[in-house]
């Protein structure tokens, strides 16, 4: 799976709306580093991937948290390439009379082929198991091939050298091949 790119609205830190064209980014190298401060959205970015293909995240326990505060809707999209073909899943979610303090309403989800423009006829529920169809990865082999969690990496850093290989399979998860 390759992310192309993701756009975003009122999604923790980065209120409004936020747009970013990775293959713009990688088109004179392919690597790119995402720095910045404590609080500026590092983190964040990673969520609305990981939530416009699963409707998760694996900071949160519950992606209505990812709504920025004092607003009435969020949004997650995420187009990605695999295998030749694109595609554009997204997470959609909207308070009551989309006022800051209404009722969260159910989240949508939706997955689309970008070369027809054309929705898969699936229900938000299905649309997670649709991207592990196509790609091979669910939600728990996403995180751990995709998107180390940075607690997890910290403590790898940070452990002595016979720390490390039990770490490093309980991250990736190949401690049966150990």
């Amino acid at each position: 799976m390759k992310i192309l790119s993701i756009k975003a609205l009122n999604i923790n830190s980065l209120k409004g709306k936020t747009e970013i064209n990775f293959e713009e980014l990688t088109k004179e190298s392919a690597l790119f580093a995402i720095t910045g401060p404590t609080g500026s959205g590092k983190s964040t970015l990673l969520d609305i991937i990981s939530c416009a293909l699963y409707g998760r995240t694996a900071r949160l326990k519950n992606p209505n948290d990812l709504m920025s505060r004092h607003c009435g809707e969020a949004s997650c999209e995420v187009e990605f390439e695999i295998r030749g073909k694109t595609y554009r899943s997204s997470w959609n979610q909207k308070r009551a009379r989309n006022k800051h303090d209404g009722k969260f309403q159910t989240a949508k989800m939706e997955l689309s082929d970008v070369a027809d423009e054309k929705p898969f006829p699936l229900k938000s529920k299905e649309v997670p198991k649709k991207i592990e169809e196509l790609s091979g990865l669910d939600f728990a082999r996403f995180t751990q091939s995709m998107m180390l969690a940075q607690g997890s990496f910290d403590a790898f850093l940070k452990a002595d050298e016979k720390e490390r290989s039990g770490l490093l399979e309980k991250i990736t998860g190949t401690q049966i091949y150990a």
